[in-house]
């Protein structure tokens, strides 16, 4: 389902398939609170065009990081829209390690909603763009890394498979 619209805004906004434009798309949409995963997005381009990849690793952390600053700018705003009363014990723990905590955005699942939080408790907005940034970098790196160690011979398997 999220595949169909992601291939439906594409096709609206006249986007190529394969591409920085469509990387950074991607990126920043699955840094919100949507379950969109942009590591595929992200290795496939690389994939197709090696002489890309710091580009594509540099448009997909940027898109992602303004993913992350959205959620914490909707954090900020829900807090003053809705005045919390008792703080849960990972909001103490937020709150104790501060910005650093950003380091922690790329993880699946719980990178969005921390990123969120951040702007709920208001921890200060740039170190935390700065830690964010760090982070989804780091991922995107590792995750790429790792994707083209794999031998050709699998990703022909896949796709035969899946074809």
């Amino acid at each position: 389902m999220i595949e169909t619209a992601v291939h439906w805004l594409l096709g609206v906004l006249a986007l190529p398939k394969v591409g920085l434009t469509s990387v950074f798309l991607i990126s920043f949409i699955s840094a919100t609170l949507l379950p969109l995963g942009s590591e595929p997005a992200v290795f496939a381009v690389i994939r197709a065009n090696p002489a890309l990849f710091w580009q594509v690793i540099l448009v997909a952390t940027i898109g992602n990081t303004l993913g992350g600053i959205v959620d914490y700018w909707m954090g900020y705003g829900a807090k003053r829209v809705f005045a919390a009363e008792q703080e849960a014990a990972w909001f103490r723990w937020l709150r104790r390690f501060g910005a650093k905590t950003m380091l922690l955005a790329w993880l699946p699942v719980i990178g969005d909603p921390i990123c969120t939080l951040a702007g709920w408790l208001k921890l200060p907005f740039w170190p935390s763009v700065m830690y964010m940034a760090i982070g989804k970098c780091l991922r995107y790196l590792a995750m790429t890394y790792l994707l083209l160690a794999v031998p050709d011979g699998f990703w022909r398997k896949v796709a035969e498979m899946l074809g």
